[in-house]
């Protein structure tokens, strides 16, 4: 299984998962029950998860099943970092910002000087579909700044999508802050989007739809956006938390939206990771097919 995400192409090792399966805890805040995947772990999950902090949640939107890793925090907001570009995508379609994936926008590395870390093809002219895959931030904060404050804040309450904090000439406020989300956040935001309740144009839908794609399977569409950046803003050397966010469509025609939040002691520890520790809570549930 191959996947892109701007900077990498990660090749799926065979992932098993057994033992987890058997704990329904009573989410009384919510009134849901759901599949406590951290019930009955086994010593390969603890070994792969090692010094990570992981937070997994998933809804299997046609019964309605719910699905937990550490439940406990499925409600606690982080930063959306690039995960924000699923939302930016809708917003700059709605707007008008953007008249369709092929938007392109100039570079001017005078305005948008490149830093250390930027790979080459962030460093040239782009579409909204090739900055939505390569996850270029200067397109988007481009994007931001023709939308305003006031745009946004009225699309991510229609959305519901986390705190909604979005101060006025900020182009940045998805990158640490002071917008955050919680994984269950994520995935109501996910759900409503499948559901047809963000009252968005069908060409704005297929558009995310297109360009969520990260691999077919077996009859399987895995759709996402990852999400990373420094827990201490600037930080590039220390510690880095993510998410890997996005939806499964089945060939039986049912659809389950995920989010997956991890902090790691550096970029590297959790790049990777988010896919296949994704990968493994999907297949338990049985949202992806065993490799």
């Amino acid at each position: 299984m191959h996947i892109q995400d701007g900077l990498l192409m990660v090749t799926r090792r065979h992932l098993t998962f057994t033992c987890l399966l058997g704990v329904l805890f009573a989410s009384s805040a919510y009134g849901e029950d759901l599949v406590d995947l951290g019930g009955d772990v086994d010593t390969s999950l603890r070994d792969e998860i090692a010094d990570r902090f992981v937070v997994f949640y998933a809804k299997d939107l046609p019964t309605g099943s719910v699905f937990a890793y550490r439940p406990e925090a499925v409600d606690v907001r982080h930063p959306p970092f690039s995960s924000f570009k699923i939302p930016n995508l809708l917003i700059a379609l709605e707007t008008g910002v953007a008249h369709s994936l092929d938007h392109e926008r100039v570079w001017d590395p005078q305005r948008r000087p490149p830093e250390a870390y930027w790979p080459d093809d962030w460093r040239e002219n782009q579409t909204l579909e090739t900055a939505f895959r390569r996850s270029v931030p200067w397109y988007f904060q481009d994007i931001a700044k023709e939308i305003g404050g006031a745009r946004y804040r009225d699309a991510l309450t229609r959305f519901g999508y986390g705190n909604v904090a979005v101060p006025d000439g900020d182009d940045s406020f998805w990158l640490g802050g002071p917008l955050e989300i919680s994984p269950r956040e994520q995935v109501a935001f996910i759900e409503r989007l499948l559901l047809g309740q963000l009252d968005l144009r069908p060409a704005t839908i297929d558009a995310i739809r297109a360009v969520s794609v990260l691999s077919e399977t077996a009859g399987y569409v895995l759709h996402g956006k990852t999400g990373s950046g420094p827990v201490v803003p600037g930080q590039f050397d220390g510690a880095f938390e993510g998410w890997l966010v996005g939806w499964v469509e089945k060939p039986d025609g049912n659809t389950v939206a995920f989010a997956l939040y991890v902090r790691g002691p550096s970029f590297e520890s959790i790049n990777a990771f988010r896919y296949e520790m994704s990968a493994r809570f999907l297949r338990a549930i049985g949202a992806l097919p065993e490799a």
